[in-house]
């Protein structure tokens, strides 16, 4: 499930610089073509309205010189309207009253849970891998589309997955991903606490020297919240850092993870 958390944040500046293709997806090519390999971004809840997700798209193809897509796996219609964006000023502190959080739950969150998304977007990349040929495909997701990442990183589709802030899950559940994985965790999480992103790792590391052992990584940016790397407020001078440098760990995991 999803956070009041998720729902609070910032407008990126600059304008997106790609464009609308496949299944309206939104598309940041890579400087060189063919691109040889792709990563999907995965939004938050505010989907492609919020041009958050185009921007990082656009810095990812240039710095990573591949093809970036951001699929509309909402199908037009987000679960939270940009309407509904709270910025940080006026999130009070992320608390929701008790009748929000029931009607986020009942009509924002169940009929969008990350695995129907998650099955969206991988008939998504099924369909960009038919047209393009890729030889390798990643994934970045961020807070509900963190999960979904997390569910595409048990299939086949991806060999790669980066993953900021997603909503909560279970250790059981990150054993089945099967894909490299970087996690990008926020120093204050109530979706992802301390506890659980410990326990995660130490799955993780408890099968190193094994035949089940996956190429991982744990990254905790202190003096952060949740949703810092898709909707920072770049006027907190350490949250801007932290939110400059998840940018550079992903480029550098996904140049490690999916090179061609």
């Amino acid at each position: 499930m999803s956070c009041p958390d998720c729902t609070s944040g910032e407008f990126l500046p600059g304008e997106p610089t790609g464009a609308l293709s496949t299944q309206g997806a939104y598309l940041a090519a890579g400087p060189t073509q063919p691109s040889k390999r792709s990563i999907v971004l995965l939004t938050d809840v505010f989907g492609l309205p919020l041009k958050n997700c185009k921007i990082i798209a656009d810095h990812f193809s240039k710095e990573l010189d591949c093809d970036v897509w951001v699929p509309d796996y909402f199908a037009g219609r987000p679960i939270m309207a940009l309407s509904q964006m709270k910025s940080i000023e006026r999130a009070t502190e992320g608390k929701f009253a008790a009748w929000e959080w029931i009607r986020f739950v009942l009509v924002d969150i169940l009929p969008n849970m990350p695995a129907f998304f998650a099955s969206r977007a991988s008939v998504f990349i099924k369909a960009i891998q038919e047209e393009k040929k890729y030889e390798k495909i990643g994934s970045v997701g961020y807070c509900f589309g963190g999960s979904a990442t997390m569910r595409l990183g048990t299939t086949d589709l991806v060999q790669s997955v980066a993953i900021f802030h997603p909503s909560s899950f279970t250790v059981g559940f990150a054993k089945t991903i099967k894909a490299a994985a970087f996690w990008g965790c926020a120093g204050v999480d109530r979706a992802v606490p301390q506890s659980l992103r410990e326990q995660t790792e130490a799955m993780y590391a408890s099968r190193k020297g094994t035949n089940s052992f996956i190429d991982y990584e744990f990254q905790l940016y202190e003096g952060t919240f949740h949703g810092f790397a898709i909707r920072p407020n770049l006027t907190n001078p350490v949250v801007k850092e932290r939110y400059e440098e998840s940018l550079k760990h992903t480029v550098t995991w996904f140049n490690k993870t999916l090179a061609v």
